[in-house]
């Protein structure tokens, strides 16, 4: 799977299956996307590269050894990493073709917005 930010800048691709499609509405998903919830899926670091003009995405520190990557020319939020050894984490939406990635869970449900009902 191939995917990436607004401008193009910052491009990657996924060799290996994608795992946990989910939604957050964690404190820090929230105020990072400026959304009520932000979507993520895993995949393997093994098959996973960053192939873009800008390489990596710049990194945020959100919780102690847990970085979210945004592109630093368009601001698109990206990737996600620490949260999990051997995993790399992307938004559904930054990959080319995500009609298949449907989440089947919502992370912090308990923090979700009172005016969108959480996933299961």
């Amino acid at each position: 799977m191939n995917g990436g930010c607004l401008c193009g800048n910052i491009r990657f691709s996924a060799t290996g299956e994608p795992d946990f499609p989910h939604l957050c509405s964690c404190e820090h998903c929230k105020k990072l996307s400026g959304a009520p919830v932000m979507s993520w899926v895993s995949f393997p670091e093994e098959g996973f590269a960053w192939n873009g003009p800008g390489g990596e995405p710049t990194w945020y520190e959100t919780f102690p050894q847990i970085c979210r990557g945004f592109c630093p020319e368009c601001g698109s939020s990206v990737a996600s990493k620490g949260d999990e050894e051997g995993w790399v984490g992307v938004t559904i939406t930054a990959l080319d073709d995500h009609v298949a990635l449907a989440p089947v869970k919502q992370s912090f449900a308990h923090n979700a917005v009172a005016w969108m009902p959480p996933l299961g």
